[in-house]
């Protein structure tokens, strides 16, 4: 038998800045925590890759052998509509604009962003966190770290982040300015400092709001996931992640609120970050943003990219996850429809392929168990070089080459190379698919499948007897009712819809 090669799982650290290797804080164990959707709005498909991403990371580590707990959160209070601490919540916002209950806009777009989820073969976490019932450690939490690291002003309680050791160091905040778009507040002690949590201004009241030592109010954003990831995961974790836009003002908020506490709980000064376990979590992953020239990646012009936009184009959702795998999660990655039309002829040539062997994925193999079962000399070196790919800071670019040359592989053990093909899959997160699903067909199409098939057999034929002009006439019929055939699809005989 080939001998094997052990490739330990490196991540780059966004809080170091470097690739490190992933040890655990408690053996056999991975505890990850991903920073959720606001659930004011749907969600675009930039949003999306973050959980792709999350995803992705979370099936590495099932692969690499490790228990997984993923907490994921769902932040239905206290994000504002700016970011860097200022304006309105957009929870509220929204609210009002749809003059429905704040409750109901919540349960909404948690159900939307959840359908999203399935759609893109994401895996359910171990946990959803709901921020809304986390409220009463919410106020536990400040009211431990608020005595040595907050003040209150009229407009709420807010934190000091010159009482902790190397603030902003995540984000380079002193090199990079990283911190310029915080909200000026009268009486603030320094510009970053942030509120964690807010007073109700006298006169008004909001849906959501609740009694605490400092008012009748909300909480802040950076409070809510520094309390579910404790609540839930422990000091320290292993592993949090997110946009990469959260790298420059939430989660060094998070990070300050996570100093604080452990300050309080050790009952001695604040860590520095020097010792990534102050932070909170050892390591810190932030996937990078999916860009698209005509500006539709922005919520604010009412009119943006949403993975339903895609499915209703006749597209496949799962091209999508294709697309984000074609890339490193920490590079920009830009969206179009071709792009989107490549990624889903590569996804349906991939499965095409992996469907003469499988009848369906089974989640959860890992290296090792593939080891023990794919024993033939030209597949065990695939198993290294996927295995090597992943380990790499989560190398899906290259993965997937592997993945696609072993379901080419040729005069090799039809079962074992079965259990490899599903094993890389499903560490993909790529599930087998009907062939039919994968055709485009736009939501307002009108053409009957049926007549489609019919007509593709009676093409088919009339190629066979070599009646040409019959099977332009059907082609051409066909085209008439934009339906496009697709004489060089390497899986055969297919068409598509346009629109």
């Amino acid at each position: 038998m080939t001998e094997t090669a052990d490739h330990p799982l490196t991540l780059f650290n966004s809080l170091t800045r470097r690739a490190e290797a992933f040890v655990p804080v408690h053996a056999g164990e991975a505890r990850v925590y991903s920073c959720g959707p606001t659930v004011y709005n749907y969600p675009h498909i930039g949003n999306m890759r973050a959980y792709v991403f999350a995803d992705t990371l979370g099936r590495v580590l099932t692969w690499k052998g490790y228990d997984l707990r993923h907490v994921i959160n769902i932040t239905d209070v206290g994000h504002l509509t700016d970011d860097a601490d200022a304006g309105e919540d957009k929870m509220e916002k929204m609210a009002a604009q749809k003059a429905q209950s704040i409750w109901d806009i919540a349960r909404h777009y948690t159900e939307a962003y959840w359908a999203d989820v399935k759609a893109l073969n994401i895996r359910q976490p171990m946990r959803w966190t709901i921020a809304t019932d986390f409220i009463d450690e919410m106020i536990a939490f400040a009211k431990e770290i608020a005595p040595k690291h907050c003040y209150e002003l009229d407009s709420g309680l807010y934190f000091d982040v010159s009482t902790v050791a190397d603030y902003g160091r995540l984000a380079r905040a002193v090199t990079e300015e990283g911190e310029s778009r915080i909200e000026a507040v009268d009486g603030k002690r320094n510009a970053a400092d942030f509120a964690i949590w807010r007073k109700t201004p006298p006169g008004e009241k909001r849906q959501m709001e609740w009694d605490s030592p400092w008012g009748r109010g909300a909480p802040g954003w950076h409070l809510e996931c520094s309390v579910m990831s404790g609540q839930v995961l422990g000091f320290p974790f292993d592993i949090h992640t997110g946009g990469i836009d959260h790298r420059e003002i939430h989660h060094p908020n998070e990070i300050a609120q996570n100093q604080a506490h452990l300050e309080h709980r050790a009952g001695c000064c604040t860590g520095g970050l020097d010792a990534a376990e102050n932070s909170g979590a050892r390591i810190w992953m932030h996937n990078n943003f999916l860009v698209e020239r005509s500006g539709k990646m922005s919520k604010s012009s009412g009119e943006f990219l949403r993975l339903q936009l895609l499915i209703d184009k006749g597209y496949h959702p799962l091209a999508y996850r294709m697309l984000c795998l074609q890339a490193h999660y920490r590079s920009e990655l830009e969206f179009s429809w071709d792009g989107l039309g490549a990624a889903l002829v590569r996804l349906k040539r991939l499965l095409g392929a992996a469907r003469g062997l499988l009848d369906l994925v089974t989640d959860g193999a890992t290296r090792d168990s593939v080891r023990k079962t794919v024993t033939h000399p030209k597949l065990t070196p695939l198993i290294d070089r996927f295995d090597a790919a992943l380990s790499d800071d989560l190398n899906t670019a290259v993965a997937l080459t592997v993945l696609e040359e072993a379901a080419a592989m040729k005069k090799v053990d039809a079962e074992q190379k079965a259990s490899l093909v599903g094993a890389m899959l499903s560490a993909l997160g790529l599930p087998l698919l009907p062939r039919e699903e994968l055709r485009i067909r736009p939501r307002d199409a009108a053409v009957d499948e049926a007549w489609i098939d019919a007509a593709m057999e009676r093409r088919k034929a009339a190629r066979a007897n070599k009646d040409f002009t019959a099977s332009d006439a059907i082609r051409d019929e066909m085209a008439s009712m934009g339906v496009e055939v697709m004489d060089g699809d390497p899986l055969g005989w297919e068409w598509r819809l346009g629109g």
